[in-house]
């Protein structure tokens, strides 16, 4: 396990900030739009990112968090006429992620982007994303994807895997994928989220098997699925975990539940994260930890430095880890 970051380096500071906080392995994307990305580009971006002692660990695949309204390849999850296209352009990607060295990437099957009602104040009067069922709009309009029946999203996702996991597996790079991220009832916006519980979560990696299928754990994520985070979140690590399924980690934490909760730093959530770390551990994850969604603080670069905070509270479980 170690150390890891996706945010996007705003300059070359980033990088040389990074290093000195003690990251060694980024996630990072070539510049550009998403779809256009060659071999090219992606090795000058390795090649970039190593000039500062540091390993571009994984990319983000052009499949966003955003709603589907704004994707680069929408078609593959509306199952559109370019679906095809589309889902050759990722096995391209895939193939050309392998020739640049790079071993892994992280990728969301999203259609409706990530709901959040209206941020609440935590820590300090820190800002902090929130998400109450209650002060939802419970019947609001579908979106570009309609309504889009359960069995029918499964299978729009499993058409997308049975071309893409074998790509991947010959070409040895790790696939990631993030939960749907919150848990929303069925049919919110016309969809029911299939990845927004753990039952689907533990279907969605038996299907298509490999050991290059797995998923991109956002612990806070999972913990928004639970009745009871801080008591169940262990054994769901124990079961993706134990079976060589996460390939990578956003470790990040929340108050309240399924349906009603607010994101928080890691040390202040209901979840003990460092008995998490220690599963985590026990189960043999080896691959990046990372935060996310971190809480917008007050100063003069709010988002770098509660990062970096984050970071050190990471590095520091990591370090007592070590001797534990």
């Amino acid at each position: 396990m170690y150390l890891g970051t996706q945010l996007a380096a705003r300059d070359d500071e980033d990088y040389r900030v990074w290093a000195q906080l003690g990251i060694k392995h980024i996630c990072a994307d070539p510049a550009g739009e998403p779809g256009s990305w060659t071999l090219d580009d992606l090795l000058r971006l390795r090649e970039k990112v190593e000039t500062f002692d540091l390993v571009l660990d994984m990319i983000q695949l052009p499949l966003p968090s955003s709603p589907i309204e704004t994707a680069t390849y929408p078609d593959i999850l509306l199952a559109g006429p370019e679906r095809d296209r589309q889902v050759d352009a990722i096995c391209t990607l895939i193939e050309n992620l392998a020739e640049a060295g790079i071993p892994a990437a992280k990728y969301n099957l999203n259609l409706i982007g990530i709901p959040r009602t209206p941020a609440e104040r935590g820590r300090g009067g820190s800002l902090n994303a929130s998400f109450r069922w209650d002060k939802t709009d419970q019947n609001a309009a579908p979106g570009l994807a309609g309504v889009l029946p359960e069995d029918e999203n499964w299978e729009r996702i499993d058409y997308f895997l049975e071309r893409v996991v074998p790509v991947a597996e010959s070409n040895r790079i790790r696939l990631a994928c993030h939960p749907h991220d919150p848990h929303t009832p069925p049919g919110y916006k016309g969809v029911t989220r299939v990845l927004g519980t753990v039952e689907g979560l533990k279907k969605f990696v038996q299907m298509r098997e490999s050991p290059y299928h797995g998923l991109n754990f956002c612990q806070g994520t999972v913990g928004e699925m639970l009745d009871n985070p801080r008591d169940e979140i262990d054994d769901v690590i124990r079961w993706f975990g134990s079976r060589d399924k996460i390939f990578n980690l956003h470790f990040r934490n929340i108050r309240g539940r399924k349906l009603s909760f607010m994101e928080t730093f890691p040390d202040e959530g209901d979840m003990d994260m460092a008995a998490a770390l220690k599963t985590y551990k026990e189960v043999g994850y080896k691959y990046m930890i990372m935060p996310d969604h971190v809480p917008t603080i007050s100063g003069r670069d709010p988002q770098g430095v509660a990062f970096a905070y984050c970071y050190g509270y990471i590095a520091a479980l990591l370090q007592a880890l070590e001797t534990y």
